[in-house]
């Protein structure tokens, strides 16, 4: 998973599911979502939030924004694979520009604007049961990913461990509930799509 930094508000790309801090306070690394496959994934570790990050502004999302942020993946995907391992609180004013650049480009006031739908829709992703593409909350996603890193027999131990670390100070530690419910439908219609923008960047 690719870790960016964000020049003016804490962003995740979808594909990169990463975090940029944009007023230089870090921000809680998002759930990554495994892909659906016929097959149950050893899904990979999810961070626990940071402490003291802020909640997502919660908004209700329209067809229209989430077909906006899947059309600017690939141009924001250009911009942030470039980007340097830089510290937060120094964000690059070009990469800044040019992020609000794609955001405009595909509908949205700036990258801001396309930071909080993509935060809404994350929030609600991250409550998607991969395997059924049904809705079943975070804690229960949680607690599937933890029984399947448990029954890995292939994964270093090492690995396992700190694996079932960060889930477990994940479940102890739950994004809020989706306020807008109409949030879950929308978002389900598109699952595939997010789901395979997630899995193109893996």
């Amino acid at each position: 998973m690719r870790s960016i930094l964000r020049p003016v508000i804490a962003a995740l790309t979808i594909a990169g599911l990463a975090t940029i801090p944009v007023t230089g306070a870090a921000y809680a690394q998002a759930q990554k979502q495994p892909a659906a496959k016929q097959t149950p994934p050893t899904p990979a570790p999810t961070a626990a939030p940071a402490q003291n990050a802020p909640a997502p502004k919660q908004i209700a999302l329209t067809d229209k924004q989430i077909e906006q942020v899947l059309a600017a993946q690939k141009d924001l995907d250009a911009v942030t694979a470039k980007l340097p391992q830089q510290a937060p609180d120094k964000p690059d004013p070009k990469v800044v520009a040019q992020l609000d650049d794609v955001a405009k480009k595909n509908g949205f006031a700036n990258y801001g604007d396309y930071n909080d739908v993509v935060e809404n829709i994350m929030l609600v992703l991250g409550g998607f049961d991969p395997q059924t593409k049904k809705y079943v909350g975070p804690e229960v996603v949680f607690k599937q990913q933890i029984a399947a890193v448990q029954a890995d027999k292939k994964m270093p131990a090492k690995d396992k461990k700190a694996a079932l670390a960060d889930l477990n100070a994940a479940l102890k530690s739950p994004p809020p509930a989706v306020e807008n419910k109409g949030n879950i439908d929308l978002v389900g219609k598109y699952y595939d799509k997010l789901a395979a923008a997630m899995q193109n960047d893996e």
